[in-house]
């Protein structure tokens, strides 16, 4: 079911990449100015297919969804949170909400799976796959059915942002007690021992923390499974699932994906491992505070933009990153080269 959206995703446009880099080198700076902007530019040329990148919307899609893992107290919140959150970001009172006002972008939420009936609203894709997430202690998240089905959702999401102008696709999420199968997803799909990838979430102190680790790993234990989306079935959640559609969309429809933190970054590890050339279209926003999030980053080959020892998901990282990279894409852009600018390019002694 996967294999039309895997087919589409082909590597960035290398001429673009190559004719950007000459116009970058020519600009009317010298050499290595704008530090890892000039990187950028080049990267989104390549994205976009054009030596002046001229992207415009930006999309958060909040994957929303429950997991009944917390019930084994690995969150410090309850999970009627995850209901009540998504009516904060409908009515504009949460962080990306906030944020997202900020720098223009859209929010839109997706119910991919949160306990409970939510009532329609503008902005809200209410189409859950079913309500919440096994207990992955006890049994896996999801059949191989709900995850596809939770995909290719996300996907088609995408795909209708993206038709209303969006060139920067941020995968947000909300979803209680969502850092456990991320930090569950993250071990085995980079072969770390649990306590190397899991945090505190929602502020647990020492002794939750301690017994989160526990739960991962018995849930670990139940599977021996590398396949990426049999760990996703076995160990993940409706909305990360929803939130690698998002992700491969964006990279089958020539779009920047701008990857958040943690949880977003489990979900990158999944759509990485279903393509090839997904993560050329992968830009890292923030370093999450959760420990776990660099790690990911490394694996990916990823410098994250800021620290701001931010941990609260939602795609509120990514946000923050936007304006950023329509900076770089600005520079490359409109600035001047020095023969349009007449101005001598050779340093004077």
């Amino acid at each position: 079911m996967l294999e039309p959206l895997l087919n589409r995703i082909g590597p960035i446009d290398s001429e673009a990449k190559r004719r950007a880099l000459e116009r970058q080198k020519n600009l009317t700076k010298p050499t290595g100015a704008l530090g890892d902007l000039e990187h950028l530019s080049v990267r989104l040329a390549g994205v976009f297919g054009t030596e002046k990148p001229d992207p415009r919307g930006i999309a958060v899609i909040v994957c929303a969804a429950d997991h009944a893992v917390a019930l084994e107290g690995v969150s410090a919140y309850p999970q009627v949170v995850t209901m009540g959150m998504v009516y904060n970001f409908l009515s504009g009172g949460a962080a990306v909400s906030v944020l997202a006002r900020g720098v223009g972008a859209r929010v839109t939420v997706l119910n991919a799976g949160v306990m409970g009936t939510l009532e329609d609203a503008p902005r809200l894709v209410n189409r859950p796959v079913k309500a919440g997430a096994a207990n992955i202690k006890l049994e896996a998240a999801m059949t191989l059915s709900e995850c596809l089905q939770a995909i290719l959702l996300g996907a088609e999401v995408a795909r209708n942002e993206i038709a209303l102008g969006a060139d920067f696709l941020i995968a947000g999420e909300m979803g209680i007690g969502n850092t456990t199968p991320a930090a569950a997803i993250t071990a085995r799909l980079l072969s770390l021992e649990v306590r190397a990838v899991t945090g505190r979430g929602t502020g647990l102190d020492d002794s939750a923390l301690e017994h989160k680790i526990r739960v991962i790993e018995t849930a670990l234990s139940r599977s021996s499974t590398v396949d990426p989306l049999e760990v996703l079935c076995q160990f993940g959640g409706l909305e990360i699932a929803a939130m690698v559609g998002v992700m491969l969309e964006g990279a089958a429809s020539q779009k920047a994906v701008l990857l958040d933190g943690f949880i977003a970054g489990a979900a990158a590890l999944v759509a990485d491992a279903l393509s090839e050339h997904f993560r050329e279209y992968l830009f890292a926003s923030h370093l999450s505070a959760e420990g776990g999030h660099s790690r990911q980053l490394e694996f990916l080959g990823l410098e994250p933009l800021l620290k701001l020892n931010m941990r609260l998901g939602e795609g509120s990282g990514a946000v923050l990153c936007a304006p950023l990279l329509l900076g770089a894409a600005a520079t490359l852009r409109e600035m001047a080269t020095f023969t349009e600018a007449s101005v001598e390019d050779k340093a004077q002694d």
